[in-house]
């Protein structure tokens, strides 16, 4: 919000409001007069509009706007001193108010405000005495009470009531009370406004001041809306001018072009696929293939749903690039899921990926596989291979970006799963050659267009929607965890899935019962993990282990004979290869599991899922875990087991989950539930969110205008030495350390 040099917004609040009221917002992360007016109001009351008191709950803090029916003040007896009593109504329902004193007359104050007929906004804890809820020393402010004379209370009588986020200890209306006093004397010179001059004035917008003042102090509602619209405009261009920014730079650096080739490696991976490639596979494939025959570095994003065909997409990729004399480093995020791309990558080249033996195929190249926990000899040989070119794709986790891992010619870098990797880990490798390296990073979880916009702006998006022919649907059904007679049917339903040939997972969010932590690989995209219970009161179970089920299923009557096995984020990596062997084969048809086989990991036989307290995870991670079924030509069921109850937002994503196998309809789902923050939140290294009012959903049409302004402002002043103001918003938003924020989902 500051120009170029520090100006009144970046003042602390200690010097303009005293150290006691700046010591108090300091608890809502509130440093600098910038920070208390970027403090934007979450609502607004309208002065005769009561809060439906019925909806209250004992515990919950709350703001209310009611009016005051009677107020009387009494002696007690029992415990001695004095206390008022004050009923509040919505017109309908009532809530007491209640405070006390060692004299009656400390209690005047209040009886004397507090009047029949007064409205006012009531702020405390809901609590329950004798069956009546009530608030114990709220604070409050009347409405045309508390204001300097009759004309100030008459305006702020009519005008809406800002609502902002706040504490216990600070009340919103002191929040207001702040912001008024360093908002109030502000000129236009004292707030540099980032928004250039000509595009504000096209656009019909106020300037910052005056959109500040719009959305603290409006005197109607087209008021605050009117400054709404600004501010969100405000935040879109800011980030949008960023990634227009990086993508500039990007088409700065040279990389080696690799042309397809006739003839070569794809065209032989072509004719050895048991099945032709989908019309979605085929127009992704020619736009990437076309990418890396330019000089530019391909920086693309190719997301599709859990099955959609990513892996051939990416392979014939890698095989172009080596096909023009290159290598492909391809990077996961796991042990696990980097052995599999390993073993899918082999499967599916046969003799082509025998470089050097007899059974190679001709032009054949090897696939090798580099994680940390490899043997020295098998290191070694595979770091010799990637060293000599002799290996033209390399598999690995973030052990290949270690400085003792060379390349002979390094073209081109995949990234699966972008989400799990910094934007610093992926960048390493593709600093790695004197020029820098083509990149496709791939997804499963499926972006809606306009966070994709947002969050992976300076990316060309790519998406496969279309699946594989063959490929059945997975049919989705929510079980009370609580009905024993369910459970039991859970368990036989795997047993005939497994009696028919099949496999089933049984996902649990911790890996034993002795530890209170969750496992290292707990869900990151769930909403609240303990909403499932909102409003029972009841105390819920701890939460499913993995070593505590798979004993609980041996013993399991249902499942008699079957062999159970584990995998979580604890065991070796070759006892992680064990148990997926013994799974893949049947010698263990049931796998009960962490997350740790959340992507990836691709088991055609695989028809039935579990997943135990469902509630504890969220809808993106819900469908990559459901993604593990389905995978061959049998049709294949997903059981969710949750604790939720009807009405909490839990039970609500895992009903949308079970209503749709659409990833991309989830998706949006997901970002309707999430809370405020959480699109750019993660990505953010723990800073306070970057967008305040807009939302990428909601603001669709918003983005969209402001990526085309800014991209604009970026082409005619690439260094925007004419925008100053902007410049400084970037800067301030994204510090040179977290910048690259926006790359990441």
């Amino acid at each position: 919000m500051t120009g170029s040099e520090p100006g009144r917004l970046a003042e602390p609040l200690a010097k303009v409001l005293g150290a006691r009221t700046a010591g108090s917002l300091e608890k809502l992360g509130l440093a600098t007069t910038g920070d208390l007016l970027r403090h934007y109001p979450r609502r607004y009351g309208a002065p005769g509009e009561m809060t439906p008191l019925a909806e209250l709950r004992v515990g919950e803090h709350v703001t209310v706007m009611a009016q005051v029916r009677t107020t009387t003040v009494r002696q007690m007896r029992s415990r001695g001193g004095a206390m008022l009593e004050a009923i509040v109504t919505d017109g309908r329902d009532s809530l007491q108010l209640t405070f006390f004193a060692k004299r009656a007359g400390v209690l005047r104050m209040h009886e004397d405000k507090l009047r029949a007929g007064r409205r006012g906004l009531f702020t405390g804890t809901v609590g329950d005495y004798r069956g009546r809820r009530q608030l114990t020393h709220p604070d409050y402010v009347l409405v045309g009470v508390d204001a300097a004379d009759e004309d100030a209370a008459l305006a702020e009588a009519s005008r809406p009531i800002p609502i902002y986020p706040a504490v216990a200890s600070v009340p919103t209306w002191r929040i207001g009370r702040a912001v008024r006093a360093v908002l109030d004397p502000l000129t236009e010179a004292d707030v540099p406004d980032p928004l250039p001059v000509e595009l504000r004035e096209r656009r019909g917008l106020p300037t910052l001041l005056e959109a500040l003042r719009l959305v603290h102090v409006p005197d109607t509602e087209a008021d605050f809306a009117r400054g709404r619209e600004r501010l969100r405009f405000e935040e879109a261009l800011v980030l949008q001018t960023a990634l227009a920014r990086r993508r500039a730079d990007h088409e700065a650096l040279s990389a080696t072009p690799r042309p397809a080739r006739d003839g070569g490696l794809v065209a032989a991976l072509d004719a050895r696929l048991p099945y032709a490639l989908t019309a979605g596979q085929v127009a992704v494939g020619e736009a990437v293939a076309s990418d890396l025959a330019r000089d530019t570095p391909m920086l693309r994003l190719l997301q599709g749903d859990v099955g959609a065909g990513k892996t051939v997409v990416a392979l014939r990729a890698m095989l172009q690039v080596v096909d023009a004399g290159g290598q492909a480093a391809l990077l996961a995020p796991t042990e696990v899921l980097a052995a599999q791309h390993a073993r899918s990558l082999r499967a599916l080249m046969g003799p082509l990926a025998h470089g050097g033996m007899l059974t190679a195929a001709d032009d054949a190249t090897r696939v090798v596989l580099l994680t940390g926990s490899q043997g020295s000899r098998e290191r070694r040989a595979a770091l010799a291979e990637a060293a000599s070119g002799a290996a033209g794709i390399v598999v690995g986790t973030h052990a290949l970006l270690s400085e003792t891992v060379q390349f002979a010619d390094l073209g081109l870098v995949v990234v699966d799963e972008q989400h799990r990797f910094g934007v610093e880990q992926r960048d390493a490798l593709r600093s790695r050659g004197e020029r820098v390296p083509h990149t496709l990073v791939m997804t499963a979880t499926p972006i809606p267009r306009t966070v994709a916009m947002t969050v992976f702006g300076d990316l060309e998006t790519s998406v496969l929607s279309d699946r594989p022919a063959g490929r059945q649907e997975t049919v989705t059904h929510l079980v009370p965890a609580g009905n024993a007679a369910w459970i039991d049917r859970v368990w036989a339903r795997v047993r005939e899935e497994v009696d028919r040939g099949g496999r089933a997972y049984v996902v649990c969010p911790r890996i034993d019962g002795d530890s209170e932590e969750e496992a290292e690989d707990v869900p990151l995209d769930a909403l609240e993990a303990d909403d499932a219970g909102e409003g029972s009161g009841a105390e819920r179970p701890p939460l499913a282990a993995v070593m505590e089920v798979a004993e609980q299923l041996r013993a399991t009557d249902a499942l008699a004979g079957v062999g159970v096995s584990v995998m979580h984020g604890r065991l070796a990596p070759e006892e992680k290869d064990a148990a997926m062997a013994r799974f893949a084969s049947g010698e263990a048809p049931v796998l009960v599991a962490t997350t740790v086989i959340e992507v990836g990991v691709d088991v055609p036989e695989a028809t039935a899922m579990v997943i135990l307290d469902a509630q504890h995870f969220g809808i993106s991670q819900l469908h990559q875990l459901r993604g593990r079924v389905g995978r061959g030509d049998k049709a294949s069921i997903c059981l969710l087991v949750s604790h939720s109850e009807q009405g909490t937002l839990a039970h609500e994503r895992l009903s949308a989950l079970a209503a749709t196998t659409d990833g991309f309809e989830l998706a949006e789902k997901d970002l309707e539930l999430r809370r405020e923050g959480d699109v750019l939140g993660a990505a953010q290294s723990g800073g306070r969110n970057s967008l305040r009012l807009l939302r990428v959903v909601r603001d669709a049409r918003v983005i969209e205008e402001a990526r085309e302004e800014a991209t604009a402002l970026v082409e005619a002043d690439p260094a925007l030495s004419g925008h100053p103001e902007l410049a400084v918003a970037i800067a301030e938003l994204l510090d040179p350390e977290r910048e690259d924020f926006l790359t990441r989902s």
